[in-house]
């Protein structure tokens, strides 16, 4: 059994993180910010951790990783202002990774999307710049830390129930359910080959275990 930290644990991809790791016989420790979701990790089979990411410094993220075997970002601000897109995508990413290596612990997934490249071609004028810009930064800031790290590059999330199969190879916006996103999250976090990986993926027809070391994932960037 190991003890997974999942960031931004009331979300839905989370949501089914927990489920997953649970049914796996892992255990799930779901930061939130809202003591009254609670219910709904316990119901999800996690372990509630109440905590503010979005104002937590790192020793307080380092304390509430600790003894813990892996790390998955899964939080977003959700839209809105770009200052506070950058305090949670960005600033607050950064320090979770930080807490991360001062805790101890190797093993970071990080739920990014599929477009995040210094040429994701985001105009600044555009509303979603902040978006792309802060996730890039947390990205790179993670790539350049001592961990072992996977990033995951979802296309456009849906609420389609779960296939089990994507592709690395996704087209146009690479539409995929949070439920196979989850998974994906899921089965990188024992798959070694992963590691110092970004993966781009979608819905697709091949078994994620698969999807995620044929070839190295050609969705790799």
């Amino acid at each position: 059994m190991e003890r997974i930290v999942i960031i931004g644990g009331h979300g839905k991809v989370a949501l089914h993180l927990a489920r997953l790791l649970a049914d796996r016989g892992d255990e799930a420790t779901s930061v939130i910010r809202n003591p009254e979701q609670a219910g709904d990790i316990e119901q999800a089979g996690g372990t509630p951790l109440v905590l503010d990411v979005e104002n937590a410094d790192t020793d307080e993220m380092a304390a509430a990783f600790e003894g813990a075997d892996a790390v998955v970002w899964s939080a977003g601000a959700g839209g809105g202002s770009a200052e506070r897109t950058y305090a949670v995508d960005r600033d607050a990413a950064q320090r979770a990774i930080d807490a991360a290596s001062k805790a101890g612990v190797r093993r970071f997934v990080m739920v990014s999307w599929i477009g995040s490249t210094p040429d994701h071609g985001i105009d600044p004028d555009d509303s979603f710049y902040a978006y792309a810009d802060a996730k890039l930064a947390a990205d790179d800031h993670l790539r350049a830390s001592d961990l072992d790290w996977t990033i995951l590059g979802p296309g456009t999330l849906t609420l389609d129930p779960p296939t089990g199969r994507i592709t690395t190879a996704p087209q146009g916006k690479g539409e995929v359910s949070r439920a196979d996103v989850a998974a994906v999250a899921a089965a990188v976090l024992v798959q070694p080959a992963t590691i110092g990986r970004f993966i781009r993926f979608g819905a697709g027809d091949t078994l994620i275990a698969e999807a995620i070391v044929a070839d190295h994932a050609g969705g790799d960037q």
